[in-house]
């Protein structure tokens, strides 16, 4: 571990990760949140794009005051910028020097992609940095039939069947609204990695850490993959409603739609009581869970009915309190409005126009925090190329070869 990190700040303890170096090779969305992770509990983290920069940069509008999408501005906060072009050797070069002080590297490129640059891990990079641990990400993994193939959010989430499942019979299958796949798999790759530290201090060693989206989808399949290999019936849509719960689903008020979710008899019980619902506990239909799910439809008719002329935040309010699951159907405008959204640090600004989410994960002792606003392309090009050794007359040579850039092109 390379401590390449400025001094701690008199006003925050140190973060987790502070003394890790990452050098982070990854566009689009589930390397680059991994790698922020990193960043916003510690991690030094430089970001290397290639010569078009990383596509989240153009996928706008919303554009910001540096350029780029709003969406990039979601996933590489506390990060420093350069940009090479691996397909030349200089540029390779480059990035070898900046291994010599890392401690992890993070890629998605097409898998073969980094061996075919003679940069691949067990026969380049472990010999000649024993401590490296590297992650790649990608669709579907290196090898079987469908390795080293592309794969996106979308497609993933189609294929390993999220979408089978997601909507209802009216609209059919549907993508899940935010990047799911994507998503979870960037949180796969941040727990492998710090497995694999934990790992390093026992043994000295790196090792490879591989995150797919494929293995990632499949994962997240819950109950529903198990439900089917006990059962053998295929799961469909259900809308809002949970495949082995009843009543567990989204109901419209007088001035909205609520989710009520009710798991257990207790609930259930609380449920009908604070609504006038009491003839429901002496019916034997809904005497217990499983029993529910048999009749969910007439279930489903009596809450609708009773909720149809109640108020969902007083509503919300009163069941909470009384130990009964329920929340508004939120906007996401009403959602970051929520007085405990604030209380939760959920929603951070930085210098100029930066805005994004917080960060989800709370230590007690070494807490993390958002670094500074996402770097524009190449920001930190000169300050970085000068840690690592290279002289003016270096940089200037490097640029006027292209193995360096310091702009997007036009």
């Amino acid at each position: 571990m390379t401590d390449t990190t400025p001094p701690t700040q008199p006003d925050r303890p140190p973060r987790a990760l502070e003394g890790l170096r990452v050098i982070d090779l990854s566009r689009v969305v589930a390397g680059p949140l991994c790698t922020q992770t990193l960043a916003d509990h510690g991690a030094d983290v430089i970001k290397v794009e290639p010569p078009g920069g990383d596509e989240t940069r153009h996928l706008g509008p919303p554009f910001t005051a540096i350029g780029s999408a709003a969406y990039f501005g979601n996933l590489n906060r506390g990060k420093r910028a350069l940009a090479l072009d691996l397909t030349r050797p200089d540029a390779r070069e480059v990035l070898l020097r900046l291994l010599e002080g890392a401690d992890i590297l993070v890629e998605n490129l097409l898998p073969g992609t980094m061996e075919r640059w003679g940069l691949g891990f067990e026969h380049n990079l472990l010999p000649r940095f024993p401590g490296l641990i590297y992650c790649s990400i990608s669709g579907f993994g290196r090898d079987g039939p469908l390795g080293g193939l592309p794969g996106y959010d979308a497609v993933l989430q189609a294929m390993c069947g999220l979408m089978s499942i997601n909507g209802d019979p009216a609209a059919g299958p549907t993508r899940v609204g935010v990047p799911i796949v994507d998503l979870v798999t960037g949180h796969m790759a941040v727990s492998g990695i710090l497995m694999a530290v934990l790992a390093r201090a026992r043994t000295g060693r790196g090792q490879r850490v591989e995150a797919t989206l494929f293995d990632s989808a499949l994962s997240i399949l819950v109950p529903q993959a198990v439900n089917w290999m006990h059962s053998g019936r295929t799961p469909g849509l259900l809308g809002s409603a949970h495949p082995s719960i009843a009543a567990y689903d989204r109901y419209r008020c007088a001035d909205g739609e609520i989710f009520l979710g009710v798991v257990n008899d207790g609930q259930f019980r609380r449920f009908c009581e604070h609504v006038g619902l009491n003839h429901l506990l002496t019916d034997p239909r809904f005497s217990n869970n499983a029993q529910r799910m048999q009749h969910r439809p007439a279930l489903r008719e009596t809450i609708e009915k009773t909720l149809s002329a109640r108020t969902r935040y007083p509503l919300c309010d009163e069941l909470m309190a009384a130990g009964v699951p329920i929340g508004p159907v939120n906007s996401i405008p009403e959602a970051f409005a929520l007085e405990h959204t604030r209380h939760r640090n959920m929603a951070v600004t930085g210098e100029g126009d930066y805005q994004s989410t917080g960060i989800p994960l709370k230590l007690s002792e070494t807490p993390g925090s958002p670094g500074k606003a996402p770097p524009a392309f190449a920001a930190d090009t000169d300050a970085i190329l000068a840690e690592h050794g290279y002289d003016e007359a270096a940089r200037v040579r490097l640029k006027a070869s292209g193995a360096v850039l310091e702009r997007l092109p036009r």
